[in-house]
C-alpha cells in the first residue's frame, strides 16, 4: 500500500498518530485527557480511511489501556498507548514491572505533559516517571519531529526490548506544521506469544534479575548514536554552550538566530533525555566550561550532568522551576547567558474571563440542587467539567480522578462522632465513576459510610472532548459496544439508595438529593444518577430539545441572587447592576433559570 502524499497540515497528536499507523502498530489505546485525546481518536481515523487491520480502544482507565497494548507487545506485535501526565500515575504500576520485564514488539508509551500548567492538576514532568521506571525517554520539539520519533522509538524498542516512552508537550500536542506523510505498510506480524513463566511471571529472584538486565540495557541504550543528541550549529565554537529538548529545542534555535548567536554559541539538541548519552556527557563537559541547560518541566538533563559550578539550570534557579519556558523566556535567558544587552518586549498579560460552566450545562443545576438540599455540607468533587462548581460553592475538594468519594469517606469518619456532622455529598462525572470512583464505592459501602454521591451523568467523557464511556455502548470509531448498565453496576456494589433524575427538572430533582440526604443520614451510602445529555454534545450531534425563551420583568431588583448562586453565562447584569437581563445569544433555552430568581422574576417570554 503507497500512500506516500504531499505535505498535509497536522496538528502534533495527528502527527503521532500517522507515525503509529506508518510504523505498523497493530493495537492503540488510550483514556481522553487534555493534550493527548486527539492521538487516539487520529489513528482510529487513519484505521478506517486506510483500511487498516488495528484494534484501537478507549479503556476505562490508563492502567488498563496499559496493560492491553502491552499485553499485544508480549505477543510479538507494534503496540502503542497514550494518556496525559497524570494518566501516567495511573498507569505507574505496570509501568514499573513491564520495565522490567520488556517487550517483544515494539512498545511505545506516549505520555503527553502540560507545563503551564493548561488543563491539569499538575506540571509533573513524565520524564521522571520514566527515570524511576528506567525506561528510555524521547522528547519532541515539532509535529514533524514527534512523528518521526515514533519510529525511532519502535526500533529502540524491538532492539532492546523495552517500553520506550514518546513525551510530547502542549504545544508540541496541539501546534500545526506542514508534515510529509509516508507509506502505510502491509503488516505481516501474526501474534505469537512465546511462554517463557521466568520473564512474564518472574517471582521475586528473578526480578532481581531483571532488574540487572535492564541496567545493562540502559547503558547500551545512552551509547546509541541513533538517539545521540545533536550539535544544530557545528560552526559555532567556544567555552559556552546551551543545550535544549522539547519544544524548548525549538524556541533555542529561533532565539539564536533573532540575538545573532547561531554562529557562534554551540547549540546540542537532547533527543533522548534520558538515560543521556555517555559520550556525549563527557565531550560537552570537556570542551566546555559554561553551559545552559533549556528544558520542560524538571531538571532530568541537568541532574545527569550533575557539575553545577558549570551547569547552569533550573537546579540552581538560573532557569524558572514553574511554567512554560516561552520563546522569550528563552531569548531573556540566552541574551542573560551570553551578556547580551537586548531590550525582549514583555507581552500584557490577556485580560481573563472567569471559567464557568457552559449555558445550560446540567451539572449547574445538579449544584443548584445539591446546595439546596445539603446547605451547609462538606461537597468533595472530582476531575472534570463540573470542577467549575467551585464557582458555585457547590465544590469544595478537588484532588485526582475518583477521589470524591474516598474523600467523602474520610469527611464522614473525621466527623462520625462529632455532636453535629455535616452532610458530605460527593460529585463525580460518568467517566470518572468508571475510571475510578467505583473501587472508591465498594469501600464505602463495606465501611457504611453515610454520605451523598451524586453521578453527574452526562453520557460522555464531556472535558476532553466527548469521547464515550462504557455506558454509551460506542467505541472509538463509532462503533457498536456492548453498554455497562450503571445503574446494575451500583446495585451491585450493595447501595440501597438509588435514584435517576433529570437535573432540568430542578423542583423533582431537588426533592430527590433531599431525600437521598434524609437517608444517608441514618442509613448510609445514597446514590443519585443526575442524568441529562451534555448540551455541547447534543449540538454537535444536531439534536436538541425545544427551547424554552426566557425573560427577567421589572419584578427584578438587582439583588444579583441568580448570578451568583445559578452563575449562567446567559444571565448578565444590565443598568450598572441594577437589574438582570438574558443574553439571548448565549441562552441555550433549557429554561432552568426559571426555578431560581427567589422574587419569580425570571419568566418565560410567551
Amino acid at each position: 500500500m503507497n500512500q506516500a502524499e504531499n505535505k498535509a497540515l497536522m496538528m502534533g497528536n495527528e502527527a503521532i498518530a500517522r507515525g503509529l499507523v506508518e510504523n505498523g502498530c497493530s493495537v492503540a489505546t488510550a483514556y481522553p485527557g487534555t493534550p493527548s485525546s486527539e492521538i487516539l481518536s487520529s489513528v482510529a481515523m487513519y484505521r478506517r480511511q486506510l483500511g487498516i487491520d488495528m484494534h484501537t480502544q478507549w479503556a476505562v482507565n490508563e492502567k488498563i489501556a496499559f496493560e492491553i497494548a502491552y499485553a499485544g507487545s508480549q505477543a510479538g506485535l507494534r503496540t502503542a498507548v497514550s494518556m496525559k501526565q497524570v494518566g501516567l500515575n495511573v498507569a505507574s504500576d505496570p509501568l514499573m514491572s513491564a520495565a522490567y520485564m520488556g517487550c517483544v514488539g515494539g512498545f511505545i508509551i506516549i505520555s503527553a505533559d502540560d507545563p503551564g500548567p493548561h488543563s491539569s492538576q499538575t506540571e509533573q514532568d513524565s520524564r521522571m516517571l520514566a527515570v524511576m521506571a528506567k525506561i528510555p525517554v524521547l522528547d519532541p520539539d515539532s509535529p514533524g519531529q514527534a512523528k518521526a520519533m515514533v519510529g525511532m522509538a519502535y526500533d529502540l524498542s524491538e532492539t532492546f526490548k523495552t517500553p520506550v516512552m514518546l513525551r510530547p508537550t502542549t504545544r508540541v500536542c496541539h501546534s500545526r506544521q506542514d508534515v510529509q506523510p509516508g507509506d502505510i505498510p502491509v503488516s505481516t506480524r501474526q501474534p505469537d506469544f512465546k511462554k517463557d513463566p521466568l520473564r512474564w511471571a518472574a517471582t521475586p529472584k528473578f526480578r532481581y534479575q531483571l532488574h540487572l538486565e535492564l541496567e545493562a540495557k540502559l547503558a547500551d541504550i545512552a551509547r546509541q548514536t541513533a538517539t545521540a543528541p545533536l550539535l544544530r550549529n557545528p560552526q559555532a565554537g567556544g567555552r559556552q554552550a546551551v543545550v535544549a529538548s522539547g519544544v524548548a529545542a525549538a524556541y533555542t534555535a529561533e532565539a539564536l538566530n533573532d540575538l545573532g548567536l547561531w554562529e557562534r554559541l554551540p547549540f546540542y539538541q537532547v533527543l533522548q533525555p534520558f538515560p543521556l548519552h555517555t559520550d556525549f556527557m563527557k565531550q560537552l563537559l570537556a570542551n566546555h566550561d559554561d553551559v545552559l541547560i533549556l528544558e520542560e518541566s524538571t531538571g532530568i538533563i541537568e541532574m545527569q550532568l550533575a557539575d553545577h559550578r558549570r551547569v547552569k539550570g533550573k537546579l540552581n534557579h538560573v532557569v524558572p522551576r514553574v511554567g512554560e519556558l516561552l520563546p522569550e523566556k528563552v531569548e531573556r535567558l540566552l541574551a542573560d547567558f551570553t551578556g547580551q544587552a537586548v531590550t525582549i518586549p514583555e507581552l500584557p498579560p490577556a485580560p481573563g474571563r472567569r471559567p464557568t460552566l457552559c449555558a445550560g450545562c446540567p451539572h449547574r443545576a445538579s449544584f443548584f440542587a445539591i446546595k439546596k438540599a445539603a446547605p451547609r455540607g462538606i461537597y468533595t468533587s472530582d476531575i472534570g467539567c463540573y470542577t467549575l462548581g467551585l464557582n458555585l460553592e457547590a465544590v469544595d475538594t478537588v484532588l485526582c480522578m475518583g477521589a470524591a468519594i474516598s474523600q467523602a469517606a474520610g469527611f464522614y469518619h473525621a466527623y462520625r462522632n462529632a455532636e453535629k456532622r455535616p452532610d458530605v455529598v460527593a460529585t463525580i462525572g460518568d467517566s470518572t465513576f468508571f475510571h475510578a470512583g467505583l473501587p472508591a464505592l465498594i469501600d464505602a459501602v463495606n465501611h457504611n459510610v453515610r454520605f451523598v454521591l451524586v453521578i453527574l451523568d452526562n453520557r460522555t467523557t464531556a472535558m476532553t472532548g466527548s469521547q464515550p464511556t462504557p455506558a454509551t455502548g460506542t467505541g472509538v470509531s463509532g462503533e457498536a459496544l456492548v453498554k455497562v448498565d450503571m445503574e446494575t453496576l451500583i446495585k451491585g456494589c450493595g447501595v440501597e439508595f438509588l435514584e435517576v433524575g433529570d437535573p432540568y427538572d430542578l423542583a423533582n430533582f431537588t426533592a430527590m438529593v433531599k431525600k437521598a440526604v434524609a437517608f444517608s443520614r441514618s442509613h448510609g451510602p445514597a446514590v443519585v444518577i443526575a442524568r441529562h445529555p451534555c448540551i455541547i454534545d447534543l449540538s454537535r450531534q444536531g439534536k436538541g430539545t425545544d427551547p424554552v425563551r426566557v425573560t427577567v420583568n421589572d419584578d427584578c431588583d438587582g439583588c444579583g441572587y441568580c448570578l451568583q448562586h445559578f452563575e449562567c453565562p446567559a444571565l448578565v447584569a444590565v443598568d450598572d447592576g441594577a437589574r438582570t437581563a438574558v443574553d439571548p445569544l448565549i441562552c441555550t433555552g433549557c429554561g432552568v433559570c426559571l426555578n431560581v430568581c427567589p422574587k419569580g422574576a425570571i419568566v418565560a417570554d410567551r
